[in-house]
């Protein structure tokens, strides 16, 4: 571009730090400021993000509490979230939560169930039990939210909780969300759900999947029970939903029906758990496929047996 505005230099700042790149998004934040150009509060959203989601939470600060300093830019909703994304992934929680204090509005769900997610991954049920009240006061059907809290009272052993939660669930008719995947071959869109058989390949498919997770077997891949419910019985119980998770059967129809050397691309409604995670990568490495999943936060490039977040989000 002969001439780069504020416009197109946030946009390239966004872009690679969605697909995973944050680092070179930081670089192109340098460039854009060498070049004399001024940030906005839209350029300052994605350097955020792009620290949110690479774990930098000391280049995170030094920017949001610059944005006023040297740009003259107030922090606005989004740019909170994003801090509090960061601190709550890199384990900060008591620092999220001096964040949330110290804000100037009241949060809203999103930013509790950042917490409540943070509290999840380092184990923080006291904190959880507070996010989670908190999300559940905004919407007291919020069924993701039941179901975290759920499951970081099994990890801590809190039987009675997860009983409790349970009940409270059914007595209000709260199911959790079925996770979606979408692709599109022959300019045509298949769509898998967690438990439906519908689609006319299904049985092929199951098939397919059963063989490679056997061949990712013997390349190391363990089926992470951590990312299913804790209330279903036994363990063969719980890695058969595993291993029917949306993006697995997306990822085999793909493999069986689009050319090789063709980039896989799907779409979930979900964010994408650790094991589907693991499961991806094998399976790029064995198959010499690169696949692409977009899920409601970023873009997964998996390639060779690796992500372009780096196992980081």
């Amino acid at each position: 571009m002969a001439d780069k505005d504020v416009v197109s230099w946030s946009t390239m700042i966004a872009g690679l730090a969605q697909n995973g790149y944050s680092r070179e998004a930081l670089k192109l934040f340098d460039s854009m400021k060498d070049s004399s150009t001024q940030p906005n509060y839209i350029t300052l959203l994605g350097v955020l993000f792009a620290c949110s989601h690479a774990g930098l939470v000391e280049d995170g600060w030094c920017h949001f509490r610059s944005m006023k300093k040297l740009y003259g830019i107030e922090p606005g909703r989004e740019h909170y979230a994003c801090m509090l994304d960061l601190l709550a992934r890199a384990g900060k929680l008591n620092k999220a939560v001096e964040l949330i204090n110290e804000m100037g509005f009241e949060p809203d769900g999103a930013m509790w169930r950042t917490l409540l997610d943070g509290c999840r991954a380092h184990k923080n049920v006291d904190l959880a039990m507070h996010a989670a009240e908190q999300i559940l006061k905004l919407n007291p059907q919020d069924a993701g939210s039941y179901i975290l809290l759920s499951n970081i009272y099994a990890n801590a052993g809190r039987w009675d909780d997860v009983a409790g939660i349970r009940k409270v669930m059914n007595e209000k008719g709260i199911k959790k969300q079925p996770g979606c995947s979408w692709i599109e071959v022959g300019k045509q869109i298949h769509t898998f759900v967690l438990g439906d058989g519908s689609h006319p390949q299904i049985n092929e498919i199951k098939i397919q999947l059963e063989s490679l997770i056997q061949r990712l077997v013997r390349a190391g891949y363990v089926p992470d029970l951590n990312f299913v419910l804790k209330d279903l019985e036994g363990e063969e119980q719980r890695e058969d939903s595993l291993r029917y998770h949306s993006e697995k059967l997306a990822v085999v129809f793909g493999l069986m029906n689009l050319p090789k050397g063709q980039t896989i691309r799907i779409r979930k409604n979900l964010r994408i758990c650790g094991d589907c995670h693991l499961f991806v990568k094998l399976a790029t490495k064995l198959e010499k496929r690169t696949i692409v999943i977009r899920d409601p936060i970023r873009y997964h490039h998996f390639h060779d047996g690796a992500c372009s977040c780096g196992d980081y989000w």
